[in-house]
């Protein structure tokens, strides 16, 4: 009798499945990031019978005692085809130009949508530069969190109609990553047109397999997700990487190896890398001189090394804003 051997795949999957559903399941604050594609079915216009699918299913998670936040795309896209533009433009003005016409379908869809499930909405803009300053970005997470108290969905999108390429997000897949350390939330679930990661693009390579699971930081995920997106949308999985490497995380003193210029404590400073290319920026804790004393060194030394401790990270993640 031939004995049937356990589909590995098929468990691994399973489980991987089964740990998301608990993450969810234990979250209390959840922010969801909608991409382009799923919006606007490709392209076609704004898919109004999965945006309102996706009410249903919100308006179950808040009756489960859940608040929760939706960082949509889409208005681009949207305003292609009200524009009648088949290919998405290349010049920084046309693109806000779509995004102004866009952004006003976009809002009024999720708006009837979910008030068919008795949900209230309201549509929230944000440029890099909300929360690189610290003033606007206590403002938005007032804001923010007073929404969701109301019961209030808000429905998050870059301003894509002031925004210029050196104050951008690069997509709402990072933008979500940022909101979800905005306000707190316990869980950060992107939908996307995919199944998951692959080990190469499915839409290309048939010999491409799902990975059941992965751990942020492994390195060999950026030669694999190296995809840029399609047409319609400008993120693509290598983003969502990078935003799970980031999110959650502070600045401290020990991952610092150099301290360029003079500041003071509670200034702005910016975070690169070591080819010099700008990671983000973040208000410090520390200033440049004692920065200069504590970097290289564990979170437990600054206060043998300085004679005080402000706080253990150089940087709080609540006050860093990642590129």
């Amino acid at each position: 009798m031939e004995r049937n051997e356990p589909d590995t795949t098929a468990q691994a999957l399973a489980l991987a499945d089964a740990d998301h559903v608990r993450v969810v399941a234990a979250a209390r604050r959840i922010v969801i990031k909608v991409g382009s594609s799923l919006v606007t079915d490709e392209g076609r216009g704004l898919d109004r019978a999965a945006i309102s699918r996706w009410g249903a299913e919100i308006a179950s998670l808040r009756a489960g005692g859940k608040q929760v936040v939706v960082v949509s795309s889409g208005a681009v896209a949207e305003g292609m085809k009200r524009l009648g533009w088949r290919q998405r433009p290349r010049e920084m003005h046309e693109l806000q130009a779509a995004a102004a016409v866009g952004q006003m379908g976009l809002a009024q869809v999720y708006e009837s949508c979910f008030a068919e499930h008795g949900l209230r909405t309201a549509q929230v803009l944000l440029t890099h530069e909300d929360l690189a300053d610290r003033k606007r970005y206590l403002n938005a997470r007032s804001t923010l969190r007073t929404l969701l108290e109301l019961a209030v969905v808000p429905i998050i999108n870059e301003n894509d109609t002031v925004v210029t390429d050196e104050i951008k997000f690069g997509d709402n897949d990072t933008l979500g990553a940022l909101v979800t350390n905005l306000i707190d939330a316990d869980a950060l679930v992107i939908l996307t047109d995919q199944q998951g990661l692959f080990t190469a693009d499915p839409r290309s390579d048939p010999s491409a397999t799902l990975l059941a699971a992965v751990r942020a930081g492994d390195p060999r995920l950026e030669a694999i997700a190296g995809g840029t997106g399609s047409s319609i949308a400008r993120g693509g999985m290598i983003t969502k990487v990078r935003a799970l490497c980031a999110a959650g995380r502070s600045l401290l003193p020990i991952g610092v190896t150099e301290v360029q210029g003079d500041y003071e404590r509670g200034e702005v400073i910016a975070i690169r890398n070591a080819q010099g290319i700008e990671l983000g920026r973040g208000l410090s804790n520390y200033s440049s001189a004692d920065t200069r004393r504590i970097m290289r060194r564990a979170s437990h030394e600054i206060e043998s090394i300085l004679g005080y401790i402000e706080e253990p990270e150089l940087i709080h993640r609540d006050d860093l804003v990642l590129r």
